[in-house]
């Protein structure tokens, strides 16, 4: 099988691995412990903490680990905005986020806050401009992702930072998919809360981050209790050897960064050079503003099901993978103004640090061939 869903997860770095397992094989204390093996185990995730803190150039003391980038999502968008709900009760965020993101702000409409879901236009971008005019009086929180997970579509966070900056409006970025493929300052992103994952990166599942903004230091209200951990914001005994692979799968995006991001763009370059000799395809979400290592196609004239049933040698998705048993069409390509035929017979490719240039020559030919054979079958 030739593997093109690394949006989706990575295979984990064997030097992530040995990390861990090393974690694993020494004795270990609780972290929150005052004795010789709890200071080590502390130790151990400081150091992590480090690591993480370095590849998004922030200080390690803003970021807090949690069990993945929805854990994030949702600590951010409900810690913040029940925190805030003195000062008001309207949040907003786009029709293109992770549904991490969009039914989290759903919970919040139901304990009676006023919601805003913005529409992109049909490249994906959101304008600085639009945000201006939807935000009101009350309110106090915006979610906007760095990198879309489904079209790999970069918005202007920074400009968008200015406008929630002006107009008093704390801005969550979930930047799961830019992490280690687009480089980024948390600084210069100007995010107040940004979320973290580590397996889209070759590190484990079941661990991420999330950046809370240092100076000054926004409100949030925790979403579990029963201990100090992490600040208090996320109680309860951390999985040591977790968080060690989490860290070390930052250290290697930070250290191969400047070979493979270039590397990852001309994959999918290479891709869509390939793809783009057929009829009728469609790039999906903006040709300019893109991640290095996600390709989203649509192929008028086939069946979106039977073109993912015909293509069985490769690990290739419709879209995001928390949405994989959705009967519907993608609702991200939907938002771009994308029909349903067309969002159905859709392909999201993602390269990561194991993906090949013969990898990409062999599933083109896979997608041309299927494509060429179901148009003559059974045009749609």
């Amino acid at each position: 099988m030739i593997y093109l869903d690394h949006a989706a997860t990575s295979a984990l770095d064997p030097v992530v691995l040995a990390a861990m397992e090393a974690a694993l094989r020494e004795p270990t204390g609780n972290p929150s412990a005052l004795h010789a093996a709890g200071r080590a185990a502390q130790a151990r995730i400081e150091a992590a903490r480090a690591q993480v803190a370095a590849l998004v150039q922030a200080e390690p003391e803003s970021i807090v680990f949690t069990s993945g980038a929805t854990e994030s999502d949702n600590l951010a968008i409900l810690g913040a905005a029940r925190a805030a709900h003195a000062r008001g009760r309207h949040v907003m965020t786009v029709k293109t986020e992770h549904r991490a993101v969009l039914d989290a702000v759903s919970a919040l409409a139901r304990e009676g806050f006023s919601t805003t879901v913005l529409k992109p236009d049909r490249e994906g971008l959101l304008a600085p401009s639009v945000i201006e005019q939807a935000i009101r009086p009350d309110t106090t929180l915006l979610s906007v992702m760095l990198v879309n997970n489904e079209t790999g579509v970069i918005q202007d966070i920074a400009s968008i930072a200015a406008v929630c900056g002006r107009r008093g409006v704390l801005l969550h970025v979930d930047a799961a998919q830019a992490v280690g493929r687009v480089p980024f300052s948390v600084a210069t992103l100007g995010a107040d809360l940004v979320s973290l994952a580590s397996h889209k990166i070759h590190g484990p599942i079941g661990v991420g981050a999330l950046y809370v903004r240092h100076h000054p230091r926004p409100a949030l209200m925790p979403l579990f209790f029963g201990g100090g951990q992490e600040g208090a914001l996320r109680p309860g005994t951390v999985a040591v050897h977790q968080i060690v692979g989490m860290g070390m799968a930052y250290a290697q995006a930070h250290a191969l960064a400047a070979q493979e991001i270039p590397r990852l763009a001309g994959l999918t370059a290479r891709l869509w050079q390939r793809l783009e000799a057929l009829p009728a395809v469609y790039l999906n979400g903006s040709a300019m503003h893109r991640a290095p290592h996600i390709l989203n196609v649509s192929f008028a004239g086939v069946d979106g099901e039977a073109l993912r049933y015909a293509l069985p040698e490769l690990a290739v998705s419709s879209g995001s993978a928390c949405s994989a048993g959705d009967p519907e069409s993608s609702y991200v390509l939907r938002a771009l103004g994308r029909e349903d035929a067309l969002a159905n017979a859709s392909l999201r490719f993602s390269v990561g640090r194991t993906t090949t240039a013969d990898e990409i020559d062999r599933a083109a030919q896979a997608v041309m061939a299927a494509v060429t054979r179901l148009r003559a079958l059974a045009p749609v």
